[in-house]
């Protein structure tokens, strides 16, 4: 069986939803230590090996955890990214095998915004 095409997003389109999606839910996969050095404003952090158990708790306790709604399966706007894109990717394949049809990886990572942004 082919694995699935990981969908991605650019920089320019991810900077985009950011500053007008009120859906949008960026979580970085990174490490702590990582996500200490600087990340995307908005997103939430969520270690790529915690994913599959995050989307599996209730919205309820995920909202306890992460501070935010817990996304439908059907969410529209739904990124993952780590610092360069392999983690992220695994992170929006995990989402897609659960159900998330429109998870995406921020290929680019936090490597890329960080470049762009001049931070």
């Amino acid at each position: 069986m082919a694995s699935p095409v990981t969908k991605e997003i650019s920089y320019e389109d991810l900077k985009a939803l950011l500053g007008k999606s009120q859906n949008l839910l960026l979580i970085d996969v990174r490490t702590k230590e990582e996500v200490d050095k600087g990340q995307i404003p908005g997103s939430i952090h969520m270690p790529v090996d915690t994913v599959e158990t995050a989307l599996a708790l209730t919205p309820e306790e995920f909202k306890a955890k992460y501070g935010v709604t817990k996304p439908p399966l059907d969410a529209p706007e739904l990124v993952f990214h780590c610092q360069m894109g392999r983690r992220g990717r695994m992170a929006t394949n995990k989402a897609s095998e659960l159900g998330y049809v429109n998870a995406r990886n921020y290929a680019g990572g936090y490597q890329e915004w960080s470049a762009k942004e001049g931070k």
